[in-house]
């Protein structure tokens, strides 16, 4: 058995290669005003054969989902423009060992610290939220039957309509945080998958593109199309058996203390 001098040793040359070991970055990246003028918008989840690429996407949606928020509301602070203008970004990660998600969200942070001089803080605010309970006449949920569904037809929105399959409660309440613009925390206590139809007539400020960090939608109608729908509260508790209860809790928020614009790659 190596002595206790010999162990501190082998300890010490550890440490030494585990702090030598390079840190994950890109190796070169490009920002540039999105030109496209439309809604269509791609923002993949880590890079692909090396590279990341992200079209049409508002530094809004970036520091979401660099910093681990799932809804608009939890960002704060900032200019108007981290919501609006539009940005397409390629970048191709340094080296060929492949990169964890937590490496890769490292990184994003990292190029948005230094492309946008981005300064920003986490933050727990104890804010309004709603929990999602069963209602008092018990679920009305469908169990989910069959195999997986195909990833685009697991999950549909437009504005008043929301069908999620083979879902989770949590996974609908993280859903209605983002229609309702505060977060909503699963206290159903049910388990199991389950297909969710959702329609109500929504209220100005629910739903639409801002809840996910993009611009308003010009086409989408001032007023509800189907006047004889009932609100989204109604609705849950109609068409799904749950209800919302309106609780005080802790929210996690990034807030922004500076951040630039680019400047030309």
């Amino acid at each position: 058995m190596p002595s206790l001098a010999t162990r501190a040793v082998l300890l010490s040359f550890t440490l030494v290669c585990v702090l030598a070991q390079p840190k994950k970055g890109f190796e070169v990246a490009t920002i540039k005003p999105n030109a496209e003028k439309d809604n269509r918008f791609m923002m993949p989840g880590g890079p692909q054969g090396g590279t990341y690429k992200a079209t049409g996407v508002t530094l809004k949606m970036l520091i979401m989902y660099a910093y681990g928020v799932r809804a608009a509301f939890q960002v704060a602070g900032g200019p108007s423009w981290i919501g609006t203008e539009r940005w397409d970004i390629q970048a191709k990660v340094a080296g060929e060992t492949p990169v964890t998600r937590d490496q890769f969200l490292q990184m994003l942070r990292d190029l948005l610290e230094d492309r946008f001089q981005l300064k920003a803080r986490r933050e727990s605010k104890e804010m309004p939220v709603y929990e999602l309970v069963v209602a008092k006449n018990g679920p009305k949920l469908t169990p989910h039957t069959g195999g997986a569904p195909k990833p685009e037809d697991r999950i549909r929105i437009r504005y008043g309509s929301l069908q999620f399959r083979q879902g989770t409660p949590a996974g609908l309440a993280f859903q209605l945080s983002v229609q309702l613009g505060r977060t909503v925390i699963d206290k159903t206590g049910l388990t199991g998958e389950y297909d969710f139809n959702l329609e109500w007539a929504p209220e100005p400020g629910q739903g639409g593109l801002e809840g996910i960090g993009l611009p308003p939608d010009p086409n989408l109608p001032l007023a509800p199309a189907d006047p004889n729908r009932a609100s989204i509260f109604i609705a849950i508790q109609e068409q799904l058996g749950l209800h919302l209860e309106s609780q005080k809790g802790p929210v996690e928020m990034v807030v922004i203390d500076s951040v630039e614009k680019p400047s030309a790659n």
